[in-house]
């Protein structure tokens, strides 16, 4: 039913046809791999599936289970729900791309598409900033931990990731208003990409690429530098505790954070790279790296916590099993009606 949704949004958005108008944008998959797209959508589907269910259990468990009802768990479904956004933006194009060869995207969808994009991007970055700060205060500051990091703090939080990201995008947003864009050019993705659309401006594009730039690197950029000072520090902590056991256990909890930010970061970097040598760099690995920075933040931290966080673990399995038993009780009464109306009717 969810894909049916998204394929009805897809035929709206986008024509099928490769003659594009000066008003459009014409997406690309996986350059030279056109008559492969049939097979290639089929992984494409298994990972956005994941993705959306994945995500859609976390957060649901976390929702539920009043056990879970922690700052930690509560930053893990902020990370949930912003990869929810991101995989939803993408999956439209992306899909219509694969599945229908719909490649022209009008220009005003596009950008739209574009600030959906960065703007999950850093709000995920945000987010794993609190995460980290989280981990920092149960491990450096332990008796700080509950006393300050409480439910009310947690919003706070929040809310202060949404005004920085309100205050940092609405300039682009005005800026982008402003510019005109060559339609007709191919972009190396299946979605749209900032430093990809700007190089088709009419104006000077080294304004709007340093303007992107410089969020890129004062967001994500100071986000980094703020989680690897983080960990710096405790890292300083755990190996000052004496005992092998309490520094296991507390470097444990990092584990899935410290995963998180690697898949995160590295394909964003990596991209980022390849774009600033788009001339040297094939356009397939382009197209690559794209969709693997868009698709394994969504699909690996799902599986990620569920396998190495137990009490989430616990709640899944929980859940499950209350559905498997209510199913049963269901049928079981099902079964004793339908043997009592028999037994009246001989």
């Amino acid at each position: 039913m969810f894909f049916r949704v998204c394929l009805q949004v897809t035929m709206l958005i986008f024509n099928n046809t490769t003659s594009p108008s000066s008003s459009s944008f014409l997406l690309t998959a996986f350059p030279g791999l056109e008559l492969a797209h049939i097979w290639i959508s089929i992984p494409v589907c298994g990972l956005y599936t994941i993705a959306l269910l994945g995500n859609s259990i976390i957060l649901f468990v976390i929702i539920i289970e009043q056990s879970l009802h922690k700052p930690m768990y509560y930053f893990l479904s902020m990370l949930s729900v912003v990869d929810l956004g991101l995989t939803i933006t993408t999956l439209p194009t992306v899909l219509g791309v694969l599945w229908f060869h719909a490649r022209e995207i009008s220009i005003k969808v596009c950008l739209i598409q574009m600030f959906f994009v960065h703007g999950f991007s850093f709000l995920e970055s945000s987010v794993l900033v609190a995460m980290a700060f989280d981990r920092y205060l149960a491990i450096c500051s332990p008796l700080k931990y509950a006393t300050f990091l409480t439910d009310m703090m947690s919003f706070v939080i929040g809310l202060i990731i949404c005004i920085r990201q309100v205050v940092f995008m609405f300039p682009s947003v005005m800026a982008v208003k402003s510019v005109s864009f060559q339609g007709g050019q191919e972009l190396s993705h299946p979605f749209c990409f900032h430093p990809d659309i700007i190089k088709f401006t009419y104006t000077n594009p080294w304004i709007s690429s340093f303007w992107g730039m410089f969020l890129q690197l004062y967001l994500n950029g100071t986000d980094l530098l703020f989680i690897l000072f983080s960990y710096v520090l405790i890292l300083r902590t755990v190996l000052n505790i004496v005992a092998p056991q309490k520094q296991q256990k507390a470097l444990s909890t990092c584990v899935c954070h410290i995963c998180a930010v690697t898949i995160f970061y590295v394909p964003m970097i990596t991209l980022s790279v390849a774009h600033r040598l788009s001339s040297s760099t094939p356009r397939v690995i382009c197209s690559i790296l794209g969709n693997m920075y868009l698709l394994l933040p969504p699909v690996l931290n799902p599986i990620i916590y569920s396998l190495k966080t137990k009490v989430i673990r616990q709640a899944i399995f929980q859940l499950f099993r209350f559905k498997d038993a209510r199913g049963y009780s269901m049928r079981s009464l099902r079964g004793r009606w339908d043997r009592r109306r028999q037994f009246s009717s001989t």
